[in-house]
């Protein structure tokens, strides 16, 4: 794929800011995932509440929740949203000792969400990271994705096998 096909590069081949001013203001919204995986003990602790530094993920819920209205500030090209919704969710898989976090971003916008809803999940991962890497170092981020997306002249995309 050469340059040209990419729409944050002008035909002379720099990064600009792409002009969304004549497209379509249309509700989008998107889906995205990600999973920290960890130590038994550290999942326990979680799951149980019981970290000296105070309630795990109801902080990473605020991180992934600020992090997705910082979007445009962290991603160099990409535009400032008015959100009308950002929900950061926490499953518990305790065979497999992960974290699941799944992200909904809205907005009324002439460009989507995804990025809001990538910035968040990592935020809110890595939130949960720095709390507990005291106790365990090893955790691992994992396949953060956009799982859903609607909205917009590209319309409505899932991702198979999920």
């Amino acid at each position: 794929m050469n340059s040209s096909n990419l729409t944050h590069f002008n035909a002379s081949g720099e990064a600009h800011m792409v002009d969304v001013g004549d497209k379509a203001v249309t509700a989008r919204r998107a889906i995205t995932s990600g999973y920290i995986k960890m130590a038994p003990e550290t999942f326990a602790m979680i799951k149980a509440g019981d970290h000296k530094k105070g309630d795990v993920l109801g902080i990473a819920r605020l991180a992934g929740i600020m992090a997705a209205k910082k979007t445009s500030d962290i991603i160099p090209l990409c535009h400032p949203l008015m959100l009308t919704k950002v929900s950061v969710d926490f499953d518990l898989e305790k065979d497999d000792c992960q974290v699941h976090c799944t992200v909904i971003t809205q907005t009324t916008e002439r460009t989507g969400v995804e990025m809001e809803g990538i910035i968040a999940v990592q935020a809110a991962l890595a939130t949960i990271y720095d709390m507990c890497k005291a106790i365990d170092r090893g955790m691992t981020i994992n396949e953060v994705r956009l799982i859903e997306k609607e909205g917009g002249k590209s319309g409505h995309w899932v991702r198979e096998n999920e």
